[in-house]
């Protein structure tokens, strides 16, 4: 096929500039082909890009970046006749290609322009070439299918995520395939930290035959009875059992032989290539993707080397088979080619829309040809997706077992021993899936050629003691089979998934394996309690096969954001409403059973007992920095330790910043003073010299009870709006308010003031409960404390105590000879360390410059 001349000038737009320059060398000068870089605009980065009120409209914006290249292309456009979308054939390259299209129709750039959508899956000069003479429309199918997955990760991100990080302080965004994988991350952790081992043995025995050859065998049965994992579950009773072994003459009771067929794999789709690469090269999932791109995209003067990396197809055409089934000829010779062409078929319901498997664009480049041109890891990824895609068509390997059953003189005790031997290597010439140790040792063993009844010599008889492990942390191969299998996100995606979850710091990556961090089990565990439906495995997976009908035109996607968004928004208004009390006890429910775990001197209760006070309880407790474990006694008892077991008060710097309030956008803090914690509005200014001194800015204690590791900007804003009005007496008219003094939680009305039942909220106490404790007080006659004589502390300039008294005009603090009233507005029981300065400080500037005058 040669290359095509346009009727017109004809403009090729494709993702990266490493494609568009290997593309234009197979099409003519007709053509000018140019990288949009990926994605030339996004949704808007704000909350309110999507619009669930509107159809779920959706607001749009070009960034920098994307309005350099869309004013490049816009260049390019002058003069040319045929507009040719080349950007990859999945959902993401349609996207892409409709972004295109839609900000040059909008800017008025596609007037009199033929635009047409083309695609190819491997970038071949043929592939090129073949999709220029068959071009076809935007696929709308596969706009809505984008559409309606963006739409959902936005509304979850936005409107999930607040919660978070209100209710959990320090967190970190939530994704509605990434929360789901970190879930089967957590819930392994949870299998291990619950995994009790178990103790057991086995017998082991070496054997020579009549011509010296040895080989060993297992002990399989034992007076009779077969041997079960756990059969021998102590030390006596494998010195028993090897008793009876010894000193006995063996024989080969029974030989059994049989032949197998072993069929080799399909060539790579996405998922099997991250899982391969893992296993085998040790690749990362991101780093394969990376790699696999660049193989994609073409490589100098090569081309592209393999077909797209993006598919859920195990399927080849079939000139690629053909020319497979040639190398393999010519290769290996016509025994290792199979007499019919195997043809592999995807279980998938909607195979990333019928690509193609990854496999090499052309076979009879083999990894050895391209040995100097490419760097080592690519020449790595290049060869095994070579060698997976050849050994796919190639013969059966075919295999003998044998096992052979040991039988002692006076038949107490039965050795079992198996193997294979390879007849004909077939496919395993090339290319041999990896499989567990264990396995491959059993695949590998080869046993003499003997015959039943031949006599054995027993060399060594040996016993072992062994323990059963917990589940293996998921690496990154076995997480992704995972994933694929619970049915979550889609191959295209993992690689993605993972590194967002590493990123934000829910887990770890160590020795290749995936553990995840306080913060990580943390978040799991408040979705799991409040969010439960959306991180579900069923519900995630039976989502992704919806998305799927979108894409392949059986759903209408506003139906499908719709039956999502309403249940959703329900939960996420249930969540918001939840007190901070109520949450952090399901996380020390919850959560906390896996650090106070009852062992076997002693109980949970015992655990939790607080080793510094003694009658304290433990509570698993989280703030910004993450768990914590302190004592239920808090502020009395200050013990903290970290979840890992380290002793010590939990010592954090203060002030820190917990947000903004919205509307000063002052920067909210929670301070630490020389009576305890406080939340401040604004910084505290500093005093110019010979200038009055600037008021200080608004400071709430917190409540009894409360650590400042729960404080969140939410509960802040809340503190900070104290004294605040509960509302008016319904007979009276009268307004009540609520606050709290030194001595805790109170009411206010008509100047009389009612403390407020340990069991109420200061924060959340509607006017019915105000009214009815206010009725109370009055029946049962209570009066307020009296305050006279009340000492708040030391002076810091002097150390002389500051006192609260009540005179004929009202209550006031005293500083040595200093007399300053409490104003009105103010609860002389909530007068603060603080406050009192204040006063005092005021009244004598008063004093000083009536004495001055």
């Amino acid at each position: 096929m040669n290359k095509i001349a346009p009727e017109g000038k004809a403009l090729v737009v494709v993702e990266s500039p490493a494609k568009a320059k290997t593309i234009s060398r197979y099409l003519g000068s007709g053509y000018e082909v140019l990288a949009s870089y990926g994605h030339v605009r996004d949704l808007w980065g704000k909350d309110g890009a999507v619009d669930p009120e509107k159809d779920f409209e959706m607001i749009w914006e070009v960034p920098a970046a994307g309005k350099k290249r869309l004013k490049d292309i816009t260049s390019a456009l002058k003069g040319v006749e045929t507009l040719y979308l080349a950007t990859d054939p999945d959902r993401e390259g349609e996207a892409i290609a409709w972004h295109l299209h839609a900000e040059l129709e909008r800017a008025g750039k596609l007037k009199k322009k033929n635009v047409q959508r083309i695609v190819f899956h491997e970038i071949t000069k043929n592939a090129v070439l073949k999709a220029i003479q068959n071009p076809r429309n935007l696929d709308d199918d596969l706009i809505d299918a984008y559409r309606a997955r963006r739409g959902l990760d936005y509304l979850v991100g936005f409107r999930l995520s607040p919660v978070l990080w209100r209710k959990m302080p320090g967190s970190k965004s939530a994704g509605r395939v990434q929360s789901v994988a970190l879930r089967l991350i957590c819930e392994r952790e949870d299998e291990i930290d619950a995994f009790v081992s178990q103790e057991y043995w086995q017998i082991q025995a070496d054997f020579a035959t009549k011509k010296k050859e040895a080989f060993t065998a297992r002990l399989a049965m034992l007076e009779g009875k077969k041997l079960e994992k756990f059969s021998l579950g102590s030390e006596q009773d494998a010195s028993d059992a090897l008793a009876i072994c010894q000193n006995q003459d063996y024989t080969i009771s029974e030989q059994k032989a049989r032949k197998e067929a072993r069929r080799p794999a399909p060539p790579f789709n996405t998922s099997s290539l991250q899982q391969e690469a893992s296993r085998k090269l040790h690749f990362t999932t991101s780093q394969t993707m990376q790699i696999a791109q660049k193989l994609y995209e073409g490589v100098g003067s090569l081309g592209g080397l393999i077909t797209y990396m993006r598919t859920d197809g195990i399927s080849m055409s079939s000139e690629a088979i053909e020319s497979i089934r040639g190398v393999v000829g010519q290769k290996y010779g016509a025994d290792y080619v199979p007499e019919k062409v195997r043809l592999y078929k995807n279980k998938s319901k909607n195979a990333q829309e019928a690509h193609e498997a990854v496999r090499p664009t052309d076979p009879s480049r083999t990894p050895e040809s391209l040995a100097g041109t490419l760097d080592a890891s690519m020449l790595k990824l290049y060869s095994l997706i070579w060698k997976r895609a050849v050994a796919s068509q190639m013969s059966d390997a075919q295999i003998q077992r044998v096992s052979l059953d040991i039988t002692s003189a006076d038949n107490r005790a039965v050795f079992r021993a198996s193997g294979q031997s390879i007849l004909f290597p077939g496919f395993l010439a090339l290319y041999e899936i990896s499989k567990p140790k264990a396995q491959e040792d059993e695949d590998n063993a080869t046993l003499p050629t003997t015959e039943k009844g031949d006599s054995l010599k027993l060399k060594e008889c040996r016993q072992s003691q062994h323990f059963t492990q917990p589940p293996p942390r998921y690496s990154e191969a076995s997480m992704v089979k995972k994933m694929e299998e619970v049915g979550i996100g889609r191959p295209s995606t993992y690689a993605s998934t993972l590194k967002v979850l590493q990123d934000r710091g829910y887990v770890n990556l160590d020795q290749r394996r995936f553990t995840p961090e306080d913060r990580g089990r943390l978040v799991i565990c408040f979705l799991s309690g409040f969010f439960q439906r959306y991180i579900d495995y069923d519900f995630t997976a039976a989502l992704e096969n919806q998305l799927d009908e979108v894409s392949g035109g059986e759903k209408d996607w506003i139906a499908l954001m719709n039956e999502f968004w309403k249940p959703f928004w329900d939960s996420v208004q249930t969540a918001t409403d939840l007190p901070a009390t109520e949450v952090r006890d399901y996380i020390d429910q919850t959560l906390g059973q896996q650090y106070f775990r009852p062992t076997e001197d002693k109980t949970e209760q015992q655990a939790r007992q607080c080793p510094a006070c003694k009658d304290g309880r433990l509570h698993l407790n989280f703030g910004r920095h993450g768990l914590f474990i302190g004592c239920g006694n808090y502020p009395e008892c200050r013990y903290i330790r970290q979840p890992n077991g380290q002793d010590g008060e939990h010592e954090e710097e203060y002030p820190q910043t917990l947000g903004a309030e919205p509307e000063s956008s002052l920067p909210v803090l929670i301070c630490k003073g020389p009576y305890g914690f406080y939340v401040q509005l604004g910084e505290t200014p500093v005093a110019e010299k010979g200038k009055k001194k600037p008021p200080k800015p608004k400071r709430v204690s917190l409540l009894k009870g409360m650590t400042p590791q729960e404080v969140d900007l939410a509960l802040a804003l809340k503190l900070l709006s104290l004294p605040r009005t509960v509302g008016a007496h319904p007979e009276t008219g009268v307004e009540i308010k609520a606050s709290v003094g030194r001595y805790g939680p109170y009411l206010v009305m008509d100047g009389k003031y009612t403390t407020l039942p340990a069991a109420d909220s200061v924060l959340d106490i509607g006017l019915n409960r105000a009214v009815a404790v206010i009725l109370e007080k009055a029946k049962s006659g209570g009066k307020g404390k009296k305050v006279s004589g009340r000492v708040l502390g030391e002076h810091p300039d002097d150390q002389k105590p500051i006192t609260v008294k009540s005179g004929r005009f009202g209550p006031y603090v005293q500083h040595g000879k200093v007399n300053a009233t409490i104003p009105k507005d103010t609860d002389p029981d909530d007068i603060s360390m603080e406050r009192a300065l204040e006063l005092l400080a005021i009244r004598l500037e008063k004093m000083k410059a009536k004495a001055k005058k």
